[in-house]
């Protein structure tokens, strides 16, 4: 008779959404290892369809609450290529700092109160205040500071009101942004201090040589614009993705897998993806930090993305402190305007998660008749199984609690953006 063993966890924590593992073991093999997110699918590439050009980035940035400043900077470049604008330098600093508060207030989160409890034994990042305070304090300043940025550039922190496609709707007061550069100043200190201390931390797990993917811009850090590159050789335009990458759908989940073509091979997009592949474009303090930490490139344990996103903290703040700094006038023009026209324009940024790709095509009508949008998540769902399937055999040798908080580590050393409401998941193990 064979041997099946079974359990269930019913709240992963410290993640966004809503999702389920499914493993199955019998007589001690592996036979499904799934992981399924099942929240309805929202549809937004259909609800965009019909509308007009100015109406996209305040739809799409209702795709995330924690990182709209990507999902509305990729449309807007993608649409403004469809449509032949040209942004002035200005325009394109002001949009890069206000990415860089995004970058800041998500990784601040994620690593101080949603990532650290698992290398501090703590449960949660309440149960860290109590035994971290300092470290717990030193995140939501941190975050506050991002948060800051995207209110003073876009308008408000969540849904930013001031984007546009052709720029901003207004250029903020030069005061405001300048004002920003003592916590800049003081966010950038703590960010390379908080490098070396998450660097000293124990990072469980196999070593893995990931297919790491990119962008990599001619010069600087890639957060807007670049060239798409990957571990594997790959060095191609945006305009190349689709050729190159294709999601398929599976039947246990309502996400959408993204692929490697014509391998079919699953891929690594995101903090650790970025360090690996462009650590040598970093900002000079952050790069001499990451440089010093102790820890070799590239980094080869998905536990490490927690460095990786302290090291892109630093870059952001170092990033921002330069940007703020050299603020003397207001943009002007803060907007090109345009007229509506046909046209195909595609675009990728980097989300605080990883590389986000976004399509539309603009019809005769001058109104948006169909759109792409392909978010990082999706991109490491494939990987996210594989590591799953690598490291069940050894963690189904420990008990059902230590199996299941070691399934739920590895799962949020990717800080996946399920959603942006719930925080659920269930798994069940079938032995």
């Amino acid at each position: 008779m064979s041997v099946f063993r079974r359990f269930n966890v019913k709240s992963l924590t410290r993640v966004e959404g809503e999702g389920s593992l499914r493993v199955r073991v019998v007589d001690g093999a592996i036979e499904i290892a799934e992981f399924s997110i099942y929240e309805p699918p929202r549809f937004f590439e259909r609800l965009v369809r019909g509308r007009e050009v100015r109406e996209v980035p305040d739809i799409v940035a209702r795709i995330c609450g924690i990182c709209p400043v990507a999902y509305q900077v990729t449309a807007c470049e993608a649409l403004e290529q469809a449509l032949g604008i040209t942004l002035t330098p200005g325009i394109r600093l002001l949009r890069r700092l206000l990415y860089c508060g995004e970058w800041i207030q998500s990784h601040a989160l994620h690593v101080h109160l949603l990532h650290a409890p698992d290398f501090l034994g703590a449960e949660s990042g309440f149960t860290l205040a109590v035994t971290h305070p300092d470290l717990v304090n030193r995140g939501l300043r941190l975050k506050s500071i991002g948060t800051r940025i995207m209110e003073v550039i876009g308008g408000r922190a969540v849904h930013p009101v001031n984007v546009t496609v052709g720029g901003f709707y207004r250029s903020p007061a030069v005061a405001d942004i300048r004002g920003l550069v003592p916590d800049l100043e003081w966010g950038l200190a703590a960010a390379l201090e908080m490098i070396a201390e998450v660097s000293r931390f124990d990072f469980p797990g196999t070593p893995h040589d990931y297919d790491c993917v990119s962008l990599r811009p001619a010069t600087g850090y890639p957060i807007d614009e670049g060239r798409i590159i990957s571990t594997g050789g790959l060095d191609i335009d945006m305009a190349d993705y689709e050729r190159h990458f294709a999601e398929r759908q599976v039947p246990w989940s309502t996400a959408l897998h993204s692929l490697t073509v014509p391998g079919e091979q699953p891929y690594l997009v995101g903090p650790l993806a970025r360090v690996n592949l462009c650590h040598d474009r970093l900002p000079p303090l952050a790069r001499r930090a990451a440089e010093s930490c102790g820890l070799d490139f590239p980094l080869r344990l998905s536990a490490q993305s927690i460095v990786a996103r302290a090291i892109e903290i630093a870059a952001a703040f170092e990033e921002a402190v330069a940007i703020a700094g050299d603020a003397v006038a207001e943009i002007s023009p803060c907007r090109i305007d345009y007229e509506p026209r046909p046209g195909v324009g595609c675009h990728a940024t980097e989300a605080p998660r990883g590389l986000l790709y976004h399509r539309y095509e603009i019809g005769a009508d001058g109104l948006i008749s169909h759109a792409s949008i392909v978010p990082p998540t999706s991109q490491n769902q494939a990987q996210i199984e594989s590591d799953l399937k690598a490291m069940l055999p050894a963690a189904l040798a420990l008990d059902d609690a230590a199996a299941t908080h070691a399934c739920e580590r590895l799962i949020r050393d990717y800080d996946p953006c399920i959603s942006c409401a719930t925080h659920f998941l269930t798994l069940r193990i079938e032995r």
